[in-house]
């Protein structure tokens, strides 16, 4: 009798693909107009990135730029958990960390959209920080990727190891 078929549900970011986009996004900003003498800038410390320019609405600017490059990069907006804009002084920063993994209540909700929603016999198993979604047919596993796809959830999707 044949296996069952499976894939991973995970949640991960190529960092080498963010840094090239806040390096893009740095570069860009450096050589527009409307930012000289702004102060603005993006740039990592430590494993969080950082804003910083001289109002609220040019650090707004400073992340739209920084969103159209990782887009263009490939990388979920939805991997992207940015805090308040705060003022210190002449200058505003706003702060920001990569989601990576998924947490086990993301894991639950997207094993309850897979039970309620997907093909029968369809089975999923959480593992650590990814969720294994396993059936008899392949059929049935593209369909919940596709429901996948198409769900409103929070956290950036990616399906590996598709056997």
């Amino acid at each position: 009798m044949a296996a069952d078929s499976s894939f991973d549900v995970v949640s991960k970011v190529d960092r080498q693909e963010v840094d090239n986009a806040i390096n893009q996004a740095a570069k860009e900003i450096g050589q527009r107009y409307d930012f000289r003498g702004t102060g603005a800038e993006v740039s990592w410390s430590g494993e969080r990135v950082v804003l910083v320019a001289n109002s609220e609405e040019r650090v707004a600017a400073v992340l739209d730029v920084l969103q159209t490059k990782l887009v263009r990069r490939g990388v979920s907006l939805k991997a992207l958990d940015l805090g308040e804009v705060r003022a210190s002084g002449k200058e505003h920063r706003q702060e920001g960390s990569l989601k990576e993994g998924l947490s086990t209540e993301d894991a639950k909700k997207i094993g309850k959209i897979v039970r309620d929603q997907g093909p029968k016999g369809v089975k999923t198993q959480v593992t650590g920080d990814e969720l294994r979604v396993s059936a008899k047919s392949r059929d049935d596993l593209q369909a919940v990727i596709a429901l996948l796809k198409g769900a409103d959830l929070d956290v950036a999707l990616q399906f590996t190891n598709y056997r």
